[in-house]
């Protein structure tokens, strides 16, 4: 069975594609600025927008609402502006100082931690800049803890007026599970340490402590706006705010096509260590994705021959069908069974097809991780489609 392929998807020649859903993200954006009334939206599109295309999602967002973006990298905000994006974007952690010039020259804004930032900072700029402190309540990854915030506001009233404080801010560790006692508790150490830095006159009028999960489902958080990542690419921050997901609308989905169709006999094994052994004869697609485009080896059949686990399902003529064996660099193998299937019919990897849906946290749960890594994995290997209105359900 090898039916004649198909044209390729795009330029590049590729039978493989993510297609981005514009819509679908300033849906969700609209969505979480009516749960989040009255704070605003920033819309979090580091790491090229959760792998969907910081220029596309930006935009997406800025149409759904959004009043401004966050990114990680100075690069990442230079690339904004490069495709003419005006509106405010924050830096999410402090940057190399050699980078300071950069962030100026680009009007990004600025998060600072330490005097020694502050310092650089002050010494390189040219009238007013605003930044945002970022306040270490728990998570303890960056930001100046509430205990050492005095050599910090000594730094920031030396530095003003040329450094002002335009917001404050922290980050919740659990508030994916919000009845977690850590999230009141880090609420509490973050009011305390804005109490401090109002009694030394730093009194910003912006402050800001929600991410996806805590603007879904821990109002207290919502403060003057909320940084909402994976929520508005449609994917859920995890199982304990599922429940708080309905509305959002995915915005990618992963497909590919047929490249090869073989019959197999029973009784024979496929793809590296013959992890998966055939118990009767089939049909056999492959599919030209694999592990160097973002596809987790570990999707594939695991295990030896006395109890391999399955592989993952993918969507072929509106069913799902199982990949067999291991997962490769550039392709794996699917079992469709008496399917009638040709090369250059369409899988989809993450999507929906027909009445059937698989979603990242499908993925994510077999995985043992989150919706985040899934789709921030696919890799530059995949070119990116943008789209309009697919697949509203």
């Amino acid at each position: 069975m090898t039916g004649a392929p198909s044209p390729a998807d795009d330029a590049t020649g590729r039978w493989a594609r993510a297609t981005i859903d514009a819509d679908a993200i300033e849906h969700n954006v609209r969505l979480l600025l009516r749960r989040s009334e009255p704070a605003e939206v920033w819309a979090v599109v580091k790491a090229d927008g959760y792998g969907h295309g910081a220029a596309l999602a930006a935009d997406a967002a800025l149409r759904g609402g959004a009043s401004g973006l966050c990114v990680a990298l100075v690069s990442e905000g230079m690339h904004l502006r490069s495709v003419g994006v005006t509106a405010p974007v924050l830096l999410l952690s402090e940057q190399p100082p050699d980078q300071i010039d950069a962030v100026l020259r680009h009007r990004l804004i600025p998060a600072v931690y330490t005097p020694a930032f502050v310092r650089a900072l002050a010494d390189r700029a040219v009238g007013r800049v605003g930044v945002h402190v970022n306040v270490d309540s728990g998570m303890q990854r960056v930001g100046v803890r509430p205990a050492e915030l005095a050599p910090l506001i000594e730094a920031l009233r030396a530095a003003a007026p040329s450094v002002t404080v335009d917001a404050v801010y922290t980050h919740l560790a659990c508030a994916d599970e919000p009845d977690h006692p850590a999230n009141a508790q880090q609420l509490g150490r973050f009011d305390a340490a804005l109490a401090e830095l109002d009694a030394a006159g730093i009194s910003p009028a912006r402050r800001h402590a929600a991410n996806s999960a805590a603007a879904l489902a821990i109002p207290a958080a919502r403060l003057s706006f909320v940084r909402a990542g994976i929520a508005i690419y449609g994917i859920s921050p995890g199982p304990g705010v599922d429940h708080l997901c309905g509305g959002l609308r995915p915005a990618l989905s992963l497909r590919a096509r047929v490249s090869f169709v073989k019959r197999v006999v029973g009784g024979t094994s496929i793809s590296y260590g013959w992890r998966h052994r055939f118990d009767r004869d089939t049909t056999v697609a492959t599919v030209p994705i694999g592990y160097a485009d973002g596809v987790p080896r570990r999707l594939g059949t695991l295990g030896g021959d006395e109890a391999p686990r399955p592989g993952a399902d993918v969507l072929v003529g509106g069913r799902r069908c199982r990949i067999v064996g291991v997962v490769t660099m550039d392709q794996f193998m699917v079992d469709v069974g008496d399917l009638p299937v040709r090369a250059g019919d369409e899988v989809v990897l993450i999507g929906a097809q027909g009445d059937a849906r698989i979603r990242a946290e499908e993925w994510a749960q077999r995985l043992g991780t989150i919706g985040y890594e899934i789709v921030c994995g696919i890799s530059g290997r995949v070119p990116r489609v943008a789209v309009t209105d697919v697949d509203p359900s």
